[in-house]
């Protein structure tokens, strides 16, 4: 924001600057630093601008958000007119122009001659008024014109405030539809977080629970590897991205979990390859495809093979997870809240920078998964 109003500072005193110097290349044809300096020193150059420099701030900071942009058209025509009326009375420009041109003349022309030296000076000098009593003098001139470039510049003046204000208004506009829109996708994303964090955590407390109810030995440890997992998801998950090794580490907590209460005919294989260092990804992004391997891929009456693998690359992050397909649990598409909120997660977070596929094959449910590192 600060970048912001410095640069429109910056372009407008580049602007007043140039629009100052127009007048001093077009009144003062030589070169010479002295003419220079005397353009700059009339008392009509700096009426002239200041004259302008009002009439572009007041239409701009006044009339058009006052009375222009509120539909007081009426009003703001009639200050328009006002203004105009004084221009055309006070003639910035010819008062630029005479100013300019009388004080450039006095600093060239040499002194009056000495009349002693040219005695036929006084002979020659016209009578005051020609014969016929004043009959016949010709019509003063009254001096009374339209100053064009006064009243085009008054013009112009006001069609670059519009511009200017116009073009601001719509930067304003346009910032305010991308934070809505930015608003709106953290909203919507902390509605997709708060509905997988509780069924993550059902999951877990079902687990738990069985082991509390067979008064498992190991029931405090699970009491504390839930308790990691809950540190993890009030104080860290709460952002669009976290580290990828803190990640990993509560995957490798719920899989301690779940392995808690698989029986012996379940082979669970995960994997983790690659440098984890300096790379990032959403919160629990992988969790509901992990949950899905244990709700369709385990059975009381078979073995079971389950295939986890995470795979890091320097500017990529594939994960892989591979369940068989139990006759009893065919209903695959009906993988809960978790999933389906997933694939909105990864539509935000990942736009066109994700790929997703599910397969169904050979009797295996397989899923594939790239993100950007």
């Amino acid at each position: 924001m600060f970048q912001s109003r410095a640069f429109t500072i910056f372009t407008h005193i580049l602007g007043w600057f140039l629009f100052f110097s127009l007048p001093v290349f077009f009144l003062n044809q030589r070169s010479e630093t002295e003419q220079f300096w005397s353009v700059i020193k009339t008392t009509p150059y700096w009426f002239f601008y200041g004259c302008y420099i009002f009439l572009f701030y007041f239409h701009t900071l006044v009339l058009l958000p006052r009375l222009f942009f509120k539909k007081k058209y009426f009003t703001y025509t009639a200050i328009l007119l006002l203004l105009l009326l004084g221009f055309y009375f006070l003639r910035p420009f010819d008062r630029l122009i005479s100013g300019v041109s009388r004080g450039t003349e006095i600093s060239r022309r040499p002194g009056p001659p000495d009349r002693s030296s040219f005695p036929f000076l006084e002979r020659q000098i016209p009578p005051p008024f020609p014969p016929g009593n004043g009959r016949n003098l010709p019509p003063r001139n009254l001096n009374v014109r339209l100053d064009i470039t006064s009243i085009f510049l008054f013009i112009m003046i006001l069609a670059l405030s519009m511009a200017v204000e116009i073009g601001r208004q719509w930067r304003t506009t346009q910032q305010r539809a991308l934070r809505a829109e930015a608003d709106k996708v953290k909203a919507e994303l902390s509605f997709l977080k708060a509905q997988i964090n509780p069924h993550f955590l059902f999951n877990i407390l079902n687990n738990i629970y069985s082991l509390a109810v067979t008064q498992n030995e190991k029931t405090a440890e699970a009491i504390l590897t839930l308790s990691n997992l809950l540190r993890y998801i009030t104080d860290e998950a709460t952002a669009d991205f976290v580290d990828l090794k803190r990640e990993i580490a509560s995957i490798q907590d719920y899989l301690a979990l779940q392995q808690l209460r698989l029986s012996k005919k379940v082979q669970l294989n995960f994997s983790v390859e690659g440098n984890l260092e300096n790379k990032r990804i959403a919160p629990l992004v992988l969790i509901p495809f992990i949950e899905n391997v244990f709700k369709f891929g385990i059975s009381n009456r078979g073995e079971s093979k389950i295939t986890i693998q995470v795979q890091v690359e320097d500017r990529a992050i594939r994960f892989y997870c591979q369940n068989p397909i139990f006759s009893q649990k065919t209903n695959l598409e009906r993988t809960g809240i978790g999933l389906s909120n997933t694939r909105e997660r990864l539509l935000h977070l990942y736009p066109g920078n994700h790929t997703l596929t599910i397969r169904t094959e050979n009797g295996y449910y397989s899923v594939w998964l790239t993100l950007p590192a």
